[in-house]
C-alpha cells in the first residue's frame, strides 16, 4: 500500500491484505464515521477506524494473537498514514 499524505481507506487496505496474504475471502469496512470524536477520529468521518473480515491460508491454524499479527504487519503503512483502530475477525473456510 502506497500512501502520500491520505488517509487510508478500504481499497488500499484490501489491496495491501490481498498482496500480502492472498485471502480466499476478505472485507474491509471503514468504520469511523460511527467514532467521530472519539480518541483517534480524524474529524473526516473516514480513514481512522476499520474492521477486517478475513479468510486466508496463511491465517490457517495459526491462533488469534498470530494471524492478528500478520494482519496488523501487512497494514503497516496504513498505521503510518493514520489508521487507528483496527478490529480483526478471523474467518474459517
Amino acid at each position: 500500500m502506497t500512501t502520500t499524505d491520505a488517509w487510508p481507506t478500504a481499497d488500499s487496505m484490501a489491496q495491501a491484505l490481498r498482496a500480502a496474504l492472498s485471502p480466499t475471502r476478505l472485507e474491509v469496512i471503514d468504520e469511523s464515521a460511527a467514532h467521530a470524536g472519539h480518541a483517534g477520529a480524524n474529524g473526516l468521518g473516514h480513514g481512522t477506524h476499520f474492521r477486517v473480515r478475513i479468510a486466508a491460508p496463511a491465517l490457517a491454524g495459526l491462533n488469534r494473537v498470530a494471524a492478528h499479527r500478520l494482519v496488523y504487519d501487512a497494514l503497516q503503512p496504513a498505521f503510518a498514514a493514520g489508521l487507528h483502530a483496527l478490529t480483526v475477525e478471523v474467518l474459517r473456510d
